[in-house]
């Protein structure tokens, strides 16, 4: 699942594979000598390691499976990084600090480079918000439906926002802004590493051969 996916043009097709090959799965004709239509490009892998990326937001399944990650079917957790890659999470028992088991998960960054002063108090913020009675669970039970990892990671950062004096966000608006569209990208992307691997290859019609097509019929009416 390291392997980069990799996409090519060729007869009209957008042609998904961990590697260039000899020769078109489309048409046969061998690649030695010619030109592809258009140049190989890597598609980025969508998943990063959270404990190498600071102050941020991360979502992670808790399937083994890793192929099943992401497909709307397994469970997901999130959690918060400190500026040394801890993770702060809620569970059942409280408030976690993992210092590993989350090296591939999705990533949201919180703070900008240049956002030293938020950055220099981020830990502080961060354990002193933890270590709140609400988080402990002989004080309130954790709640699937409304006390749980999500609104634990949610209250945090709209903490953060109102030391900035911003607004807090909704988590609808979060979900929507921040979380569905990576996580969209992600399942995209298991997609194709599912389909390359039972398959060597994922073909599908060029966008441009399919608005070729659209432009002709209008033109036939």
């Amino acid at each position: 699942m390291d392997k980069s996916v990799i996409k090519f043009n060729h007869c009209d097709k957008d042609i998904y594979c961990f590697f260039v090959p000899d020769q078109c799965p489309e048409c046969g004709v061998s690649f030695s000598g010619k030109r592809l239509e258009e140049a190989p490009v890597s598609i980025p892998n969508p998943f990063s390691n959270g404990h190498k990326v600071p102050c941020a937001f991360l979502v992670a399944s808790t399937e083994d499976n890793v192929l099943r990650d992401f497909d709307g079917r397994s469970d997901l957790h999130t959690g918060i990084t400190n500026t040394n890659g801890i993770v702060y999470n809620y569970t059942k028992t409280g408030v976690q600090r993992d210092h590993q088991g989350w090296e591939r998960c999705i990533c949201v960054p919180l703070v900008q480079p240049d956002m030293f002063s938020l950055m220099s108090q981020w830990d502080q913020y961060l354990e002193k918000f933890s270590s709140a009675q609400m988080w402990d669970p002989s004080w309130q039970s954790f709640n699937e439906e409304s006390h749980n990892c999500y609104s634990y990671s949610l209250m945090f950062i709209n903490c953060v926002l109102a030391t900035q004096s911003k607004r807090a966000l909704s988590k609808d608006e979060f979900t929507h802004s921040f979380v569905l569209p990576r996580i969209k990208r992600a399942s995209k992307y298991m997609m194709l590493c599912r389909e390359i691997s039972q398959n060597h290859f994922y073909i599908v019609d060029s966008p441009r051969r399919n608005s070729f097509e659209e432009d002709e019929d209008s033109k036939n009416t």
